[in-house]
């Protein structure tokens, strides 16, 4: 569903059995079974977009699988290659080559772990850091693997915050110098930018929609306080470009407001 196969080595052959974290309710597996791909994506043309200096995305055309970015934050001590593209090609390959590498790969969540091991050796077996909390969806070990939880400084400006509910460890990063030194959060699926400008949603699962509880929004909501941003990147593409911390701010409180049953008498 998300691309590459997600092996515990290189291999050309599929894996045996399911799909764990496709059966997993926060995913499905179509009624027409799993199927699987390679790693190298054919007939697709590279997309790059810089969102703003340093901030970079790349995705393809036409889209694979869900279609979601994998975004390149560029520091003068080497940059953070964040939810890692699903397949490895040449044109994805040498693009990143070009904004300067990876020191490091983070993704925000499992579903993006697909690749992140295959690009890691590409890019000179550069640490992967995986959420300790999470580590059981890991399909692929490796060396270069490392856990982490809480919140860590990964590279000048850029810190990883363990929001959680999505998955537990799910995270996001903040780069401070984002936004004209406003920050910037790049935010997975751990919020999501919805259609109405400005606000965005929390969910287990967006598409068997499941929502997360009350309880677990606000936690989200009193992890990022420490942090400004202004603008919001999601996976998908979708974005919050001013303001977007008051955006997660309004839409938590609209969002505990319908869960809570403080809005039963608009049913």
């Amino acid at each position: 569903m998300y691309g590459a196969l997600p092996s515990r080595s290189d291999t050309t052959q599929p894996p045996a059995g399911a799909c764990a974290i496709c059966s997993d309710d926060r995913q499905w597996v179509p009624s027409s079974g799993q199927t699987w791909t390679k790693l190298a994506a054919d007939g697709h043309e590279l997309v790059h977009q810089e969102l703003e200096p340093g901030i970079h995305r790349l995705n393809r055309e036409p889209t694979f699988g869900i279609g979601q970015w994998a975004h390149l934050v560029q520091t003068a001590q080497g940059n953070l290659l964040w939810d890692p593209p699903n397949h490895l090609d040449q044109s994805l390959a040498g693009k990143v080559d070009e904004l300067g590498g990876a020191a490091m790969i983070v993704a925000s969540h499992p579903h993006m772990y697909g690749s992140q091991v295959s690009w890691s050796h590409r890019l000179g077996h550069i640490p992967v850091l995986v959420h300790s909390a999470d580590r059981q969806w890991v399909q692929r070990e490796d060396p270069v693997i490392r856990e982490w939880s809480g919140t860590e400084r990964i590279l000048p400006g850029v810190t990883l915050i363990e929001a959680g509910g999505h998955f537990p460890g799910a995270s996001v990063a903040h780069v401070a110098s984002g936004s004209d030194g406003n920050g910037t959060l790049l935010a997975g699926d751990t919020i999501v930018p919805v259609a109405a400008a400005g606000w965005v949603t929390f969910m287990r699962s967006y598409p068997n929609k499941i929502p997360l509880s009350a309880g677990l929004v606000r936690r989200i909501v009193d992890r990022l306080e420490p942090y400004e941003f202004d603008r919001l990147y999601g996976l998908l593409g979708a974005t919050v470009l001013g303001d977007a911390k008051g955006a997660v701010r309004r839409s938590a409180q609209r969002y505990i407001a319908w869960v809570s049953g403080a809005n039963d008498h608009l049913g």
